[in-house]
């Protein structure tokens, strides 16, 4: 567990991948600019000293991600959230059955999403079944804007989208991530619109959907959606480094989002490995509102908030128990590796290190 000024904070990374783009998993041009927009957005928000080369960026695989999510104790647990990109990589950017690998290796540390594309129709529908059966998946990561052929994107909001939905409530998948927002090169900036997730929402109550990276640049239509439905949360993956160069900006989106959501409809998440949550988590948790903000909006960034939005609102969506965790994780596997035991044992564990 994270230790922030003698307070234990629970995290878990709601956003987390383990792609492949190396050349020789490319297919499409459209790959290689997707991993050099990615890398783009690596470089801007990352601290110069923490930045990786192109080279250990296209392809950084399991045992790194592991020791960057959970060797210095800065995450306690992470949410897998695939990206297929079938049109753009031989084998998929990173696919749920990619991920599998490590969920299934470390399954006490990791959730393991799936996905699903309405352009696939009864094909499609089967292979949610089959990710249900097969991983018990409580969640679907869907990408709006991903190229199918001379398709570049679907809404959510279609006839055939709400078919998969509907199987997705009776499968009881109940958590739908959504990329709305940050256009990446070549994908289309509008087919990653939040404004369809109103009619899903609205329509389907019994579901959850996270809206992730809160529909930058959109927040407005994001926060005007989010504020009429109550199962509409907002995920912090690509807002969560602002804290760290754009602290201005970074006020400002977390005022907007206490202000319209409260706390605890909102969920970090590092994007990993667009960004490290070995030091996104301090810059997040280390950041401040401006006295303007905290002035106009009447909202605090204080202990409770911060103990809401880093583990506990995604340990509520997902039936995860902390104290539970706490206990098991004293000596599990990774604990044991990298030495963590002391973080979960006593009463005032050890700092995490930097």
């Amino acid at each position: 567990m994270y230790q922030h000024n003698g307070e234990e904070i629970f995290v878990i990374d709601a956003h987390v991948h383990l792609w492949d783009a190396t050349t020789e998993n490319i297919d499409h041009d459209g790959g290689e600019e997707f991993i050099q927009c990615f890398y783009d957005y690596h470089t801007t928000f990352t601290p110069e000293e923490r930045e990786w080369s192109m080279e250990e960026y296209r392809k950084y695989g399991p045992d790194r991600m592991v020791e960057d999510l959970f060797g210095n104790a800065a995450a306690d647990m992470a949410i897998f959230q695939p990206t297929y990109l079938s049109d753009f990589y031989v084998e998929g950017f990173n696919t749920t059955e990619q991920n599998a690998e490590l969920a299934t290796e470390y399954p006490e540390r990791f959730v393991l999403n799936g996905s699903f594309d309405p352009r696939d129709g009864d094909e499609g529908l089967e292979y949610l079944e089959d990710l249900h059966e097969t991983y018990d998946i409580p969640g679907v990561k869907l990408y709006t804007a991903e190229w199918r052929g001379e398709s570049k994107g679907w809404r959510l909001d279609d006839e055939e989208a709400f078919e998969f939905l509907e199987k997705c409530s009776e499968l009881g998948i109940e958590n739908i991530h959504a990329h709305k927002g940050p256009t990446i090169r070549p994908l289309n900036r509008d087919a990653f619109d939040v404004a369809d997730v109103d009619d899903a929402a609205s329509s389907f109550p019994e579901l959850n959907f996270i809206v992730e990276h809160v529909g930058l640049p959109r927040l407005d239509d994001f926060c005007w959606i989010a504020a009429q439905e109550n199962n509409v949360y907002g995920g912090l993956a690509v807002a969560a480094p602002f804290a760290q160069n754009r602290p201005g900006k970074f006020s400002e989106i977390m005022s907007e989002l206490l202000w319209w959501l409260g706390e605890d409809r909102i969920l970090f998440g590092s994007d990993y490995a667009l960004w490290n949550p070995d030091w996104l988590v301090e810059e997040v948790l280390e950041a401040e509102l401006t006295q303007e903000h905290r002035m106009e909006y009447g909202v605090e960034w204080d202990l409770e908030t911060k103990k809401k939005v880093m583990g506990e609102n995604a340990a509520e969506l997902y039936d995860v128990d902390i104290e539970e965790k706490r206990r098991q994780f004293q000596d599990d596997e990774i604990s044991l590796e990298f030495d963590l035991g002391d973080h979960y044992a006593s009463e005032e564990p050890a700092a995490a290190d930097d």
